[in-house]
């Protein structure tokens, strides 16, 4: 069955760095669009970035857009979000999609806190 795992999520400090892993199994990783999204206390789950199957093309909301990163690496089954000058309104649980034949899956998500 599917899997994903989140993992990297911690306190960090405003203008500070973090990178999320996202380890995949039980479907052809290399076959599918992968995304991360974030929901912060009481607001709705929000898309922060997509990557194409093969890595080749990228999209970001604009809240993030310059200081976030995803990447894959698929020989490891593994989707990355590297996040730089975190600000607190990052603050929330991130977590891992996949869309597979009309199904989503999502992991059980990694928080983020950003805070002095």
């Amino acid at each position: 069955q599917v899997q994903l795992v989140e993992s990297g999520g911690g306190l960090v400090q405003p203008g500070g760095s973090l990178r999320l892993s996202c380890a995949a199994s039980g479907f052809t990783f290399s076959s599918y669009a992968m995304s991360w999204y974030r929901q912060a206390p009481e607001k709705e789950r929000e898309l922060v970035a997509t990557i194409t199957s093969t890595g080749g093309s990228t999209n970001y909301a604009d809240s993030v857009k310059g200081r976030f990163t995803i990447s894959r690496d698929n020989a490891k089954n593994t989707v990355y979000l590297q996040m730089n000058s975190l600000k607190p309104k990052d603050t929330a649980v991130y977590y891992c999609y996949v869309k597979r034949n009309g199904r989503g899956y999502w992991g059980q998500g990694t928080q983020v806190t950003v805070s002095s």
